[in-house]
């Protein structure tokens, strides 16, 4: 796992600067005291402390330090927040530029999300589910399919005519199913193949 050292004016200030450059918390890492630093006398000959600091094999900080080197590459300064809440592990993004980070439908947040969850599971431990949202995203995008599921539904009920709607991924398509499960006037159901897999808004003929 990654390894950095780093120097401050004390153990604690070097400390907290390393894991503010690995994104990581203090449990998440093993610190190793190279140099107590002091304080000098009368301010002459002050010395700084140095610690070493190194990232456990977590899902945390797997998850943290694929997605700093990603990030890193892609030349976007991300805070990442991590957290791990049973078996599933809940980051979240922040920075200026999560535009980017989110992508069109966010497709590109789904493939990051992918990406991470691969990585946190390799080996041999507990399966370990990875769910990333930035800004919010997420909820947005529940709120919108659910609003666009009713409003098709109200649609399909008056023309008695089914709708397609746009290739989604799974998970959205869950959205539109789970939505609409109750009302009696339409039934769902998914076409197609993936990653063109739609979801019909049908009328319920009953």
């Amino acid at each position: 796992m990654k390894t950095i050292e780093m120097v401050g004016k004390t153990v604690e200030d070097a400390t907290n600067a390393a894991l503010g450059e690995l994104n990581a918390k203090i449990e998440d890492v093993e610190v190793e005291v190279l140099e107590e630093g002091s304080k000098g006398f009368l301010g002459m000959g002050s010395k700084d402390a140095k610690v070493r600091i190194t990232l456990k094999c977590t899902p945390v900080s797997k998850a943290v330090d694929f997605l700093t080197q990603l990030f890193d590459v892609w030349g976007i300064e991300v805070k990442i927040n991590a957290e791990l809440e049973g078996d599933v592990l809940r980051i979240n993004l922040e920075g200026d530029d999560m535009g980017v980070v989110i992508g069109k439908r966010g497709e590109t947040l789904d493939a990051l999300q992918h990406l991470t969850s691969l990585n946190v599971n390799t080996g041999n431990g507990d399966f370990v589910k990875v769910s990333i949202d930035t800004e919010g995203y997420r909820e947005k995008r529940v709120k919108t399919l659910e609003n666009l599921a009713a409003k098709l539904a109200s649609k399909v009920a008056k023309t008695k005519h089914n709708v397609t709607l746009e290739p989604m991924n799974s998970y959205e398509r869950r959205i539109i199913h789970a939505s609409l499960q109750d009302n009696e006037y339409v039934t769902t159901y998914s076409v197609g193949q993936s990653p063109n897999r739609k979801v019909v808004i049908a009328y319920n003929r009953k």
